[in-house]
């Protein structure tokens, strides 16, 4: 995220990576050592998916149904450089940004340049506030404060 300077710089992330949603090379180094290929694995995964049964996988593909739980285990590793975040919100609040997509804009770029936008509009609206109060009061200029604070 880049820093707020008072006028210039706006509020912007950072795109997901090329690797996102891939699997952490901590996790791949920590998953138990399988018979199965990744090609394979990836192949049990799907079947998975498609509602089949661990015992009709193992069978299907001619493997040990241990193996084949290997391959489906569901293993995450928390990530303490994450960059990104799970926002909960109201489903209207979800609508709002919806609305607010210009074309098929990532969501993420969407609340970004919402976030920009109200951090702007605070901010020039207590600049307007404080003007007005210290051509009458002849107190000096505040120190500059980040924004929203």
């Amino acid at each position: 995220m880049a820093s707020m300077n008072a006028s210039t710089d706006a509020f912007r992330g950072k795109a997901p990576g090329s690797g996102s949603g891939e699997m952490s090379k901590r996790t791949e180094a920590l998953r138990p050592a399988m018979l199965l290929s990744r090609q394979e694995a990836s192949q049990a995964r799907q079947m998975r998916r498609r509602g089949i049964d661990p015992g009709q996988i193992a069978d299907a593909m001619g493997k040990p149904l241990d193996e084949v739980e290997k391959a489906l285990l569901q293993m995450r590793m928390p990530r303490p450089e994450t960059t990104r975040g799970t926002l909960n919100v109201t489903l209207a609040a979800h609508r709002v940004i919806l609305q607010e997509r210009r074309g098929d804009e990532p969501l993420w770029q969407t609340f970004d340049r919402i976030v920009d936008e109200f951090l702007r509009l605070r901010r020039d609206q207590q600049e307007r506030a404080v003007r007005p109060r210290r051509a009458h009061s002849g107190s000096p200029e505040p120190a500059p404060r980040l924004p929203g604070f």
